[in-house]
C-alpha cells in the first residue's frame, strides 16, 4: 500500500512537471508573438518617431515602476561618492535614456537593412585592423554594455572581410533566443553561446576570426574572476577574455562605442594587447577595465548603472 501510494506521488509529480513545461512553453510562445507584434510595428516606425517612444519608455521605466533605481543610486552613490547629488541624478536620467534607446534601436534592429546599419554604426577607423586582414590574423575584440553594442554584433560583418563571432548569454525564452542568433547570422555574425566559448575557438583556430566579447558585467563565478581596482572599488571581472587571448596567443584591441548623437555611432578600435603571453597575468583585464573606466568617466550615463556589479566581495 506505501509503494502504491508512493508511486502515484511520484506519477502525479512527473505530471505536474510536465505541465509546468507546456505552460512554460505555451507562456514563451505568445512572449515570442508579442515581440514579434513590436517588431512590427518599430518597422513601420521613422527614427523620429523612434526616440519619442524612448523616452516614453524610459518615463515608464524610470518614473512610473522604478526599474531598478535603487540599484542604479547605489551604484552611483559608491562610484562618485565625490558628486554632487545634482549631478548624479542627471546620470540617472541620462542613464534610464541611454536604456531605453538600446532596447528601441535593439527592437528596431531586427528590421533594419544592413545599409542601415553601415550609414548608422561606422566602424570610424579600419586602417588599425588592417595588418591583421593582410596577415589572416585572428584577434579579440572587446568591449562593454556601452552606448549600443547590440547593434555592433550585427554591423561588425557588414564591414569587416573577416569571419566575426560574438558570444552571448543564451536567452530563457528559446524562439526568441533563435530569431536574436537567425537575425544575427543573416549579416554574417555567428552568435554562439558563452557555454561553448572555448569548443569555438579550438574549431576556429586556423579560420581568420574576430572574437567579440563584452566582458564588463559581473561574473557568475567569482572563483575564476580577475580582481582588479575599477571606479575606484575592488572588482571582480570575467577571466574569459584574458584566458583565451592567452591560450591562443590571440592580440586584443578595444572596441569603443561612440554615440555621435541618438541612432548614430561610431566604433573606434584601439589596439591594446599584441603579445598576451608576454604579459603577467591580469594585465590584459586591468588594462580592458581602464579602458572601460575611462569611457564611464567621460559618459557615465552611458553605461548600465542599473546592473547588480559588485555583487561578489573579494575573500580575504
Amino acid at each position: 500500500m506505501t509503494d502504491l501510494c508512493l508511486n502515484r506521488g511520484k506519477t502525479a509529480g512527473v505530471l505536474q512537471s510536465l505541465c509546468n513545461q507546456k505552460l512554460m512553453a505555451v507562456l514563451n510562445f505568445i512572449l515570442f508573438l508579442i515581440a514579434g507584434l513590436f517588431m512590427v510595428l518599430f518597422w513601420l516606425t521613422p527614427f523620429w518617431l523612434l526616440y519619442r517612444i524612448s523616452d516614453l519608455f524610459r518615463l515608464v521605466f524610470w518614473r512610473l515602476a522604478g526599474y531598478r533605481k535603487s540599484v542604479v543610486m547605489q551604484n552611483l552613490h559608491d562610484c562618485f561618492p565625490d558628486e554632487p547629488e545634482e549631478n548624479l541624478k542627471k546620470i540617472e536620467k541620462s542613464t534610464y535614456r541611454n536604456l531605453t534607446d538600446i532596447i528601441t534601436e535593439g527592437i528596431k534592429g531586427f528590421t533594419m537593412t544592413d545599409r542601415q546599419f553601415i550609414k548608422r554604426y561606422r566602424l570610424s577607423n579600419p586602417e588599425t585592423i588592417q595588418p591583421y586582414f593582410d596577415r589572416g590574423q585572428s584577434f579579440i575584440a572587446v568591449t562593454a554594455h556601452f552606448n549600443n553594442w547590440e547593434w555592433g554584433a550585427s554591423s561588425a560583418s557588414l564591414q569587416v572581410p573577416f569571419r566575426v563571432v560574438a558570444f552571448y548569454k543564451t536567452l530563457s525564452n528559446p524562439y526568441i533566443d533563435n530569431l536574436l542568433r537567425r537575425t544575427r547570422e543573416r549579416r554574417g555574425t555567428s552568435l554562439v553561446s558563452i557555454r561553448e566559448t572555448s569548443l569555438t575557438f579550438e574549431k576556429l583556430k586556423d579560420t581568420p576570426t574576430i572574437f567579440l566579447m563584452a566582458a564588463d558585467q559581473n561574473p557568475g563565478k567569482p572563483d575564476n574572476a580577475i580582481w582588479v581596482k575599477f571606479l575606484g572599488r575592488e572588482t571582480a571581472f570575467l577571466h574569459g577574455p584574458e584566458k583565451h587571448a592567452r591560450a591562443n596567443n590571440l592580440p586584443v584591441v578595444y572596441a569603443h562605442i561612440v554615440r555621435k548623437k541618438r541612432g548614430w555611432y561610431d566604433l573606434v578600435i584601439e589596439p591594446m594587447i599584441e603579445n598576451p603571453n608576454e604579459l603577467p597575468y591580469g594585465e590584459i583585464t586591468r588594462r580592458y577595465a581602464s579602458k572601460l573606466e575611462e569611457e564611464i568617466r567621460a559618459n557615465p550615463g552611458s553605461w548600465l548603472w542599473s546592473h547588480r556589479r559588485w555583487k561578489h566581495r573579494r575573500s580575504e
